[in-house]
C-alpha cells in the first residue's frame, strides 16, 4: 500500500489533536473530491514499517487522541489487508485512543451479507478495532461547510462500539457546545 500524506496534530479530521494518514487508491472517483490525487493506488510513497514506526511514535503524547484513516480510501481491499495489523498495533499500543475512519462505502456496504466490492476477508476485523466510521461517499449536492467532520450531509458519523452493543446503526454524539452552534 501507499499512502498520499500524514497529517500530524490534525484537528479537523476527528475530536482533538491527531494523526492522520492518508491512504493512495480509490475506485469512488466522488466528483471534486477534495483529494482527487490519491485515487491513484501508485501515487504517494509506500507504507512502511518505518512511517508506520513513526505514526505510531507521533501518537505516544497525552494530547493526541487518536489516529484516522482517509484517503484515497482507506476501505478498498488492498488498503485493509494493509491496514489491519497496523491498526491492531495502534490499539494494542494505545487501548484508550480512538480510530476513526473515512470512507466512500456505507456501513451497511462493508457489512452486509450480500456481496460488495468493498468486502473481504479482513473487513469484520479491521472494522472491530475503528470507534467511529465516517461513512458514505462525499456528495457535491449535499456539500454543508457547517457540518463537523465531513463534507457532505449524507455522510454518517456512526459509534461503531454503540452500533456492535445495539445491533444497529447508532451515531456518533458531538459534545453539546459542538452540536448546538450554528453559523447564524
Amino acid at each position: 500500500m501507499n499512502y498520499a500524506t500524514i497529517k500530524y496534530c490534525d484537528i479537523a479530521n476527528g475530536p482533538g489533536v491527531r494523526t492522520s494518514l492518508f491512504v493512495s487508491g480509490c475506485t469512488h472517483r466522488c466528483p471534486n473530491c477534495f483529494n482527487e490525487i490519491a485515487w491513484d493506488f501508485g501515487y504517494g510513497q509506500p507504507f512502511t514499517p518505518e512511517v508506520q514506526q513513526q505514526i505510531l511514535e507521533s501518537c505516544a503524547p497525552g494530547y493526541v487522541t487518536g489516529l484516522s484513516l482517509l484517503g484515497g480510501e482507506p476501505m478498498e481491499p488492498a488498503n485493509q489487508r494493509a491496514l489491519l495489523p497496523f491498526v491492531q498495533a495502534f490499539k494494542q499500543q494505545y487501548p484508550g485512543k480512538t480510530v476513526w475512519c473515512y470512507s466512500g462505502y456505507t456501513y451497511e456496504q462493508l457489512t452486509g451479507a450480500e456481496p460488495f466490492r468493498c468486502r473481504c476477508e479482513v473487513t469484520d476485523e479491521l472494522l472491530a478495532l475503528f470507534d467511529v466510521l465516517v461513512d458514505g461517499r462525499f456528495e457535491q449536492e449535499l456539500y454543508d461547510i457547517t457540518l463537523r467532520f465531513r463534507g457532505s450531509s449524507n455522510q454518517r458519523l456512526i459509534d461503531l462500539p454503540k452500533t456492535r452493543a445495539a445491533g444497529q446503526v447508532t451515531l456518533w454524539q458531538d459534545k453539546a457546545v459542538f452540536s448546538t452552534h450554528t453559523m447564524d
